[in-house]
């Protein structure tokens, strides 16, 4: 997770420190990514084209449930509310678990991250820290024989030293390097802020207003380009200034709980609030209904939910993908690193309430209880539901590295109904695959857009421009789903196959995002393409499920 902010997004900070600014990109319009290559000239997913095709069949199109594990939902927001799952079994409001699954009230999904008091956590420690204090005793400054230690043991010592690494060792006199840039850059910032308030006569503006005003001031001017330039390269012209610091704040707050990590364990915030038996996997009857929280919290959630199922040609906002999902909530990534427990249960949720897609953007350095994600995994597999995950944003080879979870099994097995999804841009959004995105010839799957998408954020009725593989990750799970809405006899394994075979190779080298070297996408990925709407229908039309 270094360099990157959490749940797998690039929200404001990523990259920030190995790149500083991005490279300048033209305005692209937004929902690029739903468009067309032949008929716009962006490297769009031929959405419409899809709808053209399925329409000229006159095929039937049947709802299908995408489950959405992630930091919650806005479920008051104008482009969701009709495309919101809701639990036909559960009376809302009446305190009374009306369908016997163990959730009172679980009427939109559940919230794996608060207490029956109410309470939620929303920010959260880092898994890092967590596994080095864990296993500290156990390990630090003994002389271990590997050849006697049995695989879950080798698992464990060997997640063990790469946190000692990380925490204690070499990268966190990097790490401390990096934290003094940041909480640089962060105070030339707020001071730059309190500069262009004054000169621009109002206390909250966005990035474009701020790109639109001039001064002949130089201080003026130097603070321009200070935050302009931030707002910009983080692609956060539509935040407000306000917005985009609180950001910034946040993330150099949680850069600062990472160098403190080596001398301090970190904070228990889920157990204090959660106050489950963490260790016992089956006290799962945890947590709470509320699947929102704060429009803070959710801001992901939501912006994920939109790109897979925002209702379409509602004359409001922006389409979803898929245009017959009904979205379930399940809330279990806090602003930091989410919990092993809190993930296997949320995808068992989702199995047993009828999900046929799971998407999941998030992603982490280490899982200490892998094995539990892995059972949760292998019983998705069991029950006909396909998992989708982001690559993660740390411009690293995942055949080589750690984004957990990893369709990697403990036990040597790999699922059949798992994607892992890269990121891909336009060359008008600085280049076919995104500067960010993780990549790996064995480990990801294929590409989606990924940079600019336009989504619904939290609110009142808004949307925002975010990037990172957790979008790239919802084009994919929507694009299943819509194969799944007209042909819905297929397999999980056939939808992958569909999916990876139909992409498109962008018929040119693109930039390695480790090294930036000029490779053929078949290097970064299994499938070598980009997804595509239009010719992955016309695949599934061929199959028999």
């Amino acid at each position: 997770m270094n360099r990157t902010v959490k749940r797998t997004s690039i929200l404001f900070f990523s990259g920030l420190i190995s790149t500083a600014v991005l490279a300048q990109k033209d305005e692209i319009p937004k929902g690029w990514h739903m468009m067309d290559k032949a008929t716009s000239g962006y490297h769009g997913i031929s959405i419409d084209k899809a709808y053209e095709f399925v329409n000229s069949k006159k095929l039937k199109s049947n709802t299908v449930i995408v489950a959405v594990i992630d930091s919650g939902i806005d479920t008051l927001h104008e482009d969701l509310k009709p495309v919101l799952w809701k639990n036909a079994k559960e009376i809302p409001g009446n305190g009374i678990d009306d369908d016997k699954n163990g959730y009172v009230d679980d009427v939109y999904g559940w919230n794996f991250l608060g207490g029956r008091d109410g309470k939620n956590v929303e920010s959260d420690s880092y898994e890092a820290a967590r596994v080095y204090h864990k296993f500290k005793s156990k390990y630090s400054g003994k002389t271990i024989d590997k050849s006697a230690l049995s695989k879950e043991e080798l698992f464990e010592y060997e997640m063990w030293k790469r946190s000692e690494g990380e925490i204690a060792g070499g990268d966190s006199k990097s790490n401390a390097l990096e934290l003094i840039f940041l909480k640089r850059a962060y105070t030339n910032c707020i001071k730059a802020d309190s500069i262009l308030r004054k000169a621009m006569a109002k206390e909250v503006y966005t990035g474009k207003e701020l790109g639109e005003f001039s001064s002949d001031d130089a201080d003026v001017k130097k603070a321009k380009n200070t935050l302009y330039g931030l707002m910009s390269g983080n692609d956060a012209l539509e935040s407000t200034n306000k917005d985009f610091l609180e950001g910034f704040g946040d993330y150099v707050s949680g850069e600062e709980k990472k160098a403190q990590a080596a001398e301090t364990a970190p904070t228990p915030y889920r157990a204090d609030v959660v106050k489950d038996n963490y260790d016992d996997f089956n006290d799962k009857f945890y947590g709470n209904n509320n699947v929102m929280v704060s429009n803070k919290s959710a801001l992901h959630g939501t912006h994920v939910s939109g790109i897979i199922a925002a209702a379409r040609k509602n004359g409001v906002g922006m389409d979803g993908v898929a245009d017959n999902v009904k979205i379930m909530t399940l809330r279990a990534v806090p602003d930091g690193d989410e919990h092993d427990k809190d993930i296997a249960l949320a995808i068992r949720y989702a199995v047993d309430n009828g999900a046929q897609v799971i998407n999941m953007s998030f992603g982490k350095g280490f899982s200490p209880e892998k094995k539990w994600v892995d059972d949760a995994v292998k019983y998705a597999e069991s029950k006909g539901v396909l998992l989708v995950h982001a690559a993660g944003n740390d411009a690293k080879n995942l055949d080589t590295t750690f984004n957990y979870p990893t369709p990697q099994l403990l036990d040597g097995s790999r699922p059949s109904n798992w994607l892992t999804v890269g990121a891909s841009g336009d060359p008008k959004a600085g280049g076919l695959t995104a500067s960010f995105s993780n990549y790996g010839k064995n480990e990801v799957d294929v590409f989606a857009p990924g940079v600019k998408i336009y989504s619904t954020v939290p609110g009142g009725n808004t949307y925002q421009n975010l990037q990172g593989t957790s979008m790239a990750s919802p084009v994919v799970a929507g694009l299943a789903a819509f194969i799944l809405q007209y042909y819905p006899t297929l397999s999980p394994a056939q939808v992958k196959m569909v999916i990876e075979k139909s992409a498109q190779s962008p018929g040119t080298t693109v930039k390695n995002p480790g090294n930036d070297e000029m490779v053929d996408l078949s290097e970064l990925s299994r499938a070598g393409g980009i997804v595509n709407a239009f010719e992955a229908i016309k695949l599934a039309s061929t199959l028999k499920g």
